[in-house]
Order: structure tokens, then C-alpha cells, then sequence
């Protein structure tokens, strides 16, 4: 089993709390730029929700 595999493995086995991470790091980025780059951060944070495994938990 590569990296890769084991990378998207520990991903699905653990979906929901990547996705939260992802929410976290987006809204962080959010305050740091003083919500300048909202929409393009929304989309970054949905496209990599979409991607990190299955049994997605956010919308």
C-alpha cells in the first residue's frame, strides 16, 4: 500500500473530523485576510470536503 492509499484511507476512516479541519483552516484563513477572499475560501473548503473520503458529514 503506497502513501497515497494510506493518506486516503486515513481520510475515509476519519472523515468528520477532516472536515472539520478543513472548516477551521478556512475560517482562519477568513479572519487573517479580513474576509477578503470569502467566496474563493468557500469554494477551496467545499471542494476539499467533497474529496476527503466517503460518508462526507458536511454540506
Amino acid at each position: 500500500m503506497g502513501l497515497m492509499d494510506k493518506a486516503k484511507d486515513l481520510a475515509d476512516k476519519h472523515d468528520e473530523q477532516v472536515d472539520q479541519g478543513i472548516e477551521k483552516a478556512g475560517d482562519q484563513v477568513d479572519q487573517r485576510t479580513g474576509d477578503k477572499y470569502t467566496s474563493q475560501v468557500d469554494r477551496a473548503q467545499d471542494e476539499g470536503q467533497k474529496r476527503t473520503g466517503a460518508g462526507d458529514t458536511q454540506q
